[in-house]
């Protein structure tokens, strides 16, 4: 039999999250972002959930290509935008929107001679300092490319760097959103402003004509730990599952693991469960990090291996060989172990582990 260990994505709760958008912001059209395909959850399986989106955001070409495969006919974002002059090509073929961000970009259109007619978001660099045009520049690119014959629409657009927190005492967008509405103002044109975060917190004070919905689609809080998935009535989209494969009796004084990090202060049983780094577990979560047990909230002991990690057992007193283990999501019997809590004990982020999980482990859809 296979290796008991299994990534479910839950279609139920991608809808459900999705729904939270709409209803978070009913003004605005929604982008649902499936970069990193699908933050890790697999494009081809969150397509059915999310194609009730207005339109989809992503990175790469070959995964435009593939939502067209799937069907879509929708708007298709590019959110870094071209990485060559050939890839006008493909966006005229496909019908493709970019991002504009830097003025390589601009003379690669400008350049293209061929007969095209393309949806432009442009970008300026309000504050986050990684990409687009700073607010000085942005009116002079923008009244360029108005110009240019092979430009149909330009769409006004920026990212907030603290829309999940404060930015220096003050509310995380305020001082970005202040720059986005004096660089614009009187110019015509929609507007893409808003992320899950800003969704999220910012509903009535952020006016965003295409919202880009991203970590919030996947079951994961734009700004845990102030506010949980529960809080935002988010659902988990993937659970990592696998099984108890051995249990051991340890005494006082006896270790666990490679380099005896854990050494037990009492007699205590734990379990090894087959989940390992190789399957996408951070190797660096520490003793203590939450794991599920049947249900009951527990936690890992010892150093992750690359095939297997240790939980602690003595309050799961039904525990067996072949019990159910959840390292983060949602158990058979409905208990919740929300990525952000397994993400925050591994000093790290929810996004980080749902990209992370390796082409070994078989992934599955579940309603």
């Amino acid at each position: 039999m296979p290796r008991p260990i299994t990534a479910v994505i839950h279609t139920q709760a991608l809808r459900q999250n999705l729904e939270v958008v709409r209803t978070s912001v009913p003004d605005s059209k929604m982008f649902a972002v499936v970069k990193a395909n699908a933050y890790g959850h697999g494009i081809e399986r969150v397509y059915d959930a999310l194609k009730t989106a207005d339109g989809f955001a992503l990175l790469d070409i070959d995964e435009a290509k593939r939502l067209r495969a799937l069907g879509w006919t929708g708007p298709i974002l590019l959110l870094e935008g071209i990485f060559s002059p050939q890839d006008l090509f493909d966006c005229a073929e496909y019908q493709l929107s970019f991002t504009v961000h830097s003025e390589h970009q601009v003379e690669w259109i400008q350049q293209h001679i061929y007969p095209a007619q393309f949806d432009i978001f442009l970008k300026m660099n309000s504050g986050m300092n990684r990409l687009g045009f700073k607010p000085q520049q942005y009116r002079k690119i923008w009244q360029h490319l108005q110009r240019l014959n092979n430009v149909s629409n330009i769409t006004h657009m920026t990212h907030f760097s603290d829309a999940d927190g404060e930015r220096f005492g003050q509310a995380g967008v305020e001082y970005q959103l202040a720059e986005f509405e004096s660089t614009i103002q009187d110019l015509p044109g929609e507007r893409s402003v808003s992320n899950s975060a800003a969704i999220l917190r910012y509903p009535s004070q952020v006016h965003s004509d295409y919202v880009r919905g991203g970590i919030m689609l996947y079951g994961s809080s734009p700004d845990y730990p102030k506010h949980s998935i529960q809080d935002w009535g988010l659902a988990p989209t993937m659970s990592l599952r696998s099984e108890l494969i051995a249990i051991q009796q340890l005494n006082a004084n006896e270790s666990v693991g490679y380099g005896s990090s854990f050494v037990a202060a009492h007699a205590m049983t734990i379990g090894i469960v087959a989940c390992g780094y190789a399957d996408g577990y951070q190797r660096t979560s520490p003793t203590g990090t939450p794991v599920l047990v049947n249900g009951i909230r527990t936690r890992t002991i010892g150093r992750v291996s690359m095939d297997m990690l240790a939980v602690y057992l003595t309050p799961v007193p039904n525990a067996e060989i072949g019990s159910e283990v959840v390292l983060w999501g949602t158990s058979k019997t409905g208990q919740i172990l929300s990525i952000d809590d397994v993400a925050a004990a591994s000093g790290t982020v929810g996004y980080e582990l749902m990209c992370g999980v390796t082409a070994r482990v078989p992934f599955i859809t579940q309603d």
